[in-house]
């Protein structure tokens, strides 16, 4: 037996992610030898890195052994060892593929990659045929099967041997026909801290998407000792943790800092451990503090970090710990606008109630608007971007916050003049509490992000849409 090739080729299958490939054997007068799983060569002609955890072999002694078609939760590498089988593959996952049949015959010389939710089967074609499959999470009696009867009328495999004639378990007969099958649902979203400002807008952004979960911190607590084992993680194809310590002034306390550390990097570092583990997507929120905001230029994702203060410190190790999951996004933003309280609802606030403020104005930057960050999370997750680091805030003209509580006086109807503007030392010059640093210039640099196709929205659009909406709510209170 000769190979055709000297390194592993793909063939691209009828259904997605269903890969057929051809594998080099070497033979001579004693024998042949084949490299059945080779990660590195194999990843780079393309195979996912799907990162088998179990190899299972079964061997079949008579021609006609018939075995499925069984979906399992998890994906599939599968060969031939000694003999020959003719397989047949249908789609069972959730989606306009549903039902799509495939079908080929393997020896040693080939082998296949059956992605999660597509249904498994087999026919020997030979005596003594060992059939050999690597999977990627073990079995679990909580796991979610699905399976399909081998003589459904719908898929209509073209079996070599006549089922009524084959090696079938009765048990491979019981199983319902297409019509009667629940299509394999893709793996869930996971949002924690559900309840928070960014968690909420989530909500909105995923509304129309049931594949997407979310969690608050009753539901689901990164302190908690058994985390690991508190869900089937690989169900899951994706974390997003909009939970984090965000209190700057209280995270230069004694308390505050404990807190601040626990929540930023203790929870994240138990998040990313879980998310290596199972192969995850993890979403991690960071921020401008990580900076000190000396820059003289918009700061590039690549920018070597230097918070100035405990919270900016916290973020900075969060991102840290991130950066070592192999599937990552940290999506650095700054001067977060959303539900609750916030800095634009108190200037209107004041603005409507007659006060005339005094606001920081030596410090730069632009706002991002929560409904604006999740859509460029779920833009992320979506269109298949490079993992790493994206900055992510409103797009436009850099303001001061003086400048921004203005122009939200300015919208409402009053006198933006009613704004005084001071410095930073001048605003917490009577201040009792520690109070933490500030770096003076936030403003990310937006082309990363742009270079995946989404778009920031201008600041001015945002902040005068969200404007609206607190005057509606103002209205129908």
């Amino acid at each position: 037996m000769s190979a055709s090739s000297e390194k592993p080729t793909p063939r691209e299958t009828s259904i997605p992610g269903l890969v057929l490939w051809d594998l080099p054997v070497h033979g001579d007068s004693r024998g042949w030898f084949k490299e059945n799983w080779q990660r590195e060569k194999m990843v780079a002609a393309g195979l996912p890195d799907f990162r088998p955890v179990q190899n299972n072999v079964s061997f079949n002694d008579e021609i006609g052994i018939t075995r499925g078609i069984h979906a399992e939760p998890w994906d599939k590498w599968v060969s031939v060892a000694t003999g020959r089988i003719f397989g047949a593959w249908v789609d069972l996952r959730q989606g306009p593929g549903f039902g799509a049949v495939f079908t080929a015959e393997i020896g040693p010389d080939r082998a296949i990659f059956v992605p999660r939710g597509v249904g498994n089967a087999y026919q020997t074609l030979e005596r003594d045929t060992a059939y050999v499959y690597l999977v990627n999470d073990h079995w679990s009696p909580s796991a979610s099967y699905t399976f399909l009867n081998l003589a459904d009328e719908t898929a209509a495999v073209a079996w070599p041997m006549p089922l009524q004639q084959a090696g079938v378990s009765e048990k491979d007969l019981a199983h319902p026909r297409l019509a009667d099958v629940t299509p394999v649902p893709p793996r869930k979203t996971l949002v924690l801290g559900a309840d928070g400002q960014l968690g909420r807008a989530l909500r909105r952004v995923y509304a129309d998407d049931t594949a997407v979960e979310f969690a608050s911190r009753t539901d689901l607590d990164l302190a908690e000792a058994d985390l690991a084992s508190s869900r089937r993680w690989r169900d899951y194809g994706a974390v997003v943790n909009a939970a984090a310590y965000t209190a700057v002034d209280a995270a230069e306390t004694s308390e505050g800092r404990a807190a601040a550390w626990a929540a930023n990097v203790g929870g994240v570092a138990a998040l990313a451990r879980i998310a290596s583990e199972n192969d995850l997507v993890l979403v991690h929120v960071s921020s401008d503090y990580v900076f000190d905001g000396k820059s003289d230029r918009p700061y590039h994702e690549s920018d070597p970090v230097s918070p100035l203060g405990v919270y900016g410190q916290t973020k900075a190790a969060g991102d840290a710990v991130v950066s070592t999951v192999p599937r990552h996004f940290i999506i650095r933003t700054s001067w977060v606008i959303g539900d609750g309280s916030n800095f634009v609802r108190t200037m209107a606030d004041l603005a409507t109630r007659g006060k005339n403020p005094r606001v920081v104005n030596d410090q730069v930057g632009r706002l991002t608007f929560t409904d604006d960050l999740a859509r460029g999370i779920r833009h992320l997750l979506s269109r298949d971007a490079p993992y790493g680091v994206y900055n992510l805030t409103g797009s436009g003209e850099p303001l001061s916050w003086a400048s921004v509580a203005r122009r939200v006086f300015s919208f409402l109807g009053h006198d933006p003049e009613r704004v005084t503007g001071v410095t930073t030392e001048e605003y917490f010059s009577g201040a009792v509490a520690p109070v933490a640093v500030r770096p003076p210039y936030s403003v990310l640099d937006l082309s990363r992000i742009e270079s995946v196709g989404f778009a920031p929205v201008p600041v001015e659009d945002s902040l005068a849409r969200y404007l609206k909406l607190l005057e509606s709510e103002q209205t129908s209170g």
